[in-house]
């Protein structure tokens, strides 16, 4: 009995984690539009435009490009981009970090979430 107990908790679990991937997947999926059609005015993943070129920023350090002139404010912030300080950025880029020149809000969680998973995707790293 605990057996199939057992082997059901871990048939659920990789259930869980595979949703979870699909899930990240089509996240990943619709951030890529979301980028393009929101994000690239302004950013490229790889050239720097009006803001910084996003490859790799999934985990670097905030402000930290040597070729792109950062405000002062986001070059000498302590932040490393992840899930939580990218949404947060997102959110409200100047309330996250005052004196920072980004303006542009996403305001709608599952938005920043895709871009978010985007970011982190084979695509951008």
């Amino acid at each position: 009995m605990r057996t199939l107990i057992g082997a059901g908790l871990i048939g659920a679990f990789v259930l869980v984690a595979g949703v979870a991937t699909a899930a990240s997947v089509n996240d990943a999926a619709r951030g890529a539009k979301l980028y393009d059609a929101r994000c690239s005015a302004c950013h490229s993943v790889d050239q720097n435009l009006i803001g910084p070129r996003h490859r790799g920023v999934y985990g670097r350090r905030a402000g930290s490009l040597v070729d792109y002139q950062y405000s002062d404010a986001l070059s000498h912030s302590p932040i490393v981009w992840n899930d939580d300080t990218l949404d947060r950025w997102l959110a409200s880029p100047r309330s996250f970090v005052p004196g920072s020149r980004m303006c542009i809000k996403v305001s709608a969680s599952d938005d920043r979430r895709a871009l978010i998973e985007y970011l982190k995707s084979d695509a951008v790293r």
